[in-house]
């Protein structure tokens, strides 16, 4: 078993969770209510700006030719493909650009985002594979579970299906497992666990985004 085979056991039923979730089900079959829909692209928008950083902060800190250009061609498949599709469902709703990048952090959103960075700033390489593979691996593996029902009719919900279960996300993803198994190759076992912790953690928290976007959010005064 590949120590990417045993972070997904560990934490498979945070990842199982959000399958079932109403959010992601409704996804999955296009009855999703628009405003809630709208919530997740508008998060998931902010969010991803802090995600970016975390791969520029990999490609920098790379001790490989390799491992830096594979950084740096997710970081570019972030800001320039998948933000992209964000802005696109953001004009669907009549939403501009410039109105998306003013949307207000909600807690969940900053929370995951600030664990992320603070997990980058401080911790080791294999680390900040640990907390962002939850993302990265994660949406492909949920969408992959929501197309064997097949792609609703609403384009919005199917655009979202193909966009995740797309080659280049599922080659990315294969290539930060790969990465993280190399990485923790020849950790000891408490290193180890100490990154299935992370996994884990980061993995609650993709629950917890969608938990989010079901149910609103908002600052306490």
């Amino acid at each position: 078993m590949s120590f990417t085979d045993a972070l997904l056991d560990a934490a498979r039923p945070v990842w199982e969770a959000q399958v079932e979730h109403p959010f992601v089900a409704g996804i999955a079959d296009g009855t999703l209510p628009e405003e809630k829909f709208r919530r997740w692209v508008e998060q998931d928008y902010r969010y991803l700006k802090e995600f970016a950083r975390i791969f520029a902060w990999a490609a920098a800190r790379a001790e490989r030719l390799e491992a830096m250009q594979w950084y740096a061609g997710v970081l570019d498949l972030t800001l320039n493909t998948e933000m992209e599709l964000h802005r696109d469902y953001a004009r669907r709703f009549g939403v501009t650009p410039e109105e998306l990048e003013e949307v207000e952090m909600w807690p969940t959103t900053r929370a995951y985002t600030d664990f992320l960075v603070r997990t980058a700033a401080d911790g080791e390489m294999a680390d900040l594979l640990a907390a962002l593979l939850p993302c990265a691996w994660g949406y492909a593996w949920v969408a992959e579970k929501m197309a064997e029902g097949g792609v609703p009719e609403d384009a919005r919900y199917a655009d979202w299906i193909e966009q995740y279960t797309d080659e280049e996300f599922r080659q990315a993803a294969a290539w930060l497992r790969e990465e993280m198994d190399r990485q923790a190759a020849d950790r000891g076992a408490e290193k180890r666990e100490s990154l299935v912790e992370t996994f884990v953690l980061s993995s609650r928290y993709e629950w917890q985004f969608w938990e989010m976007c079901w149910q609103g959010e908002e600052w306490s005064p």
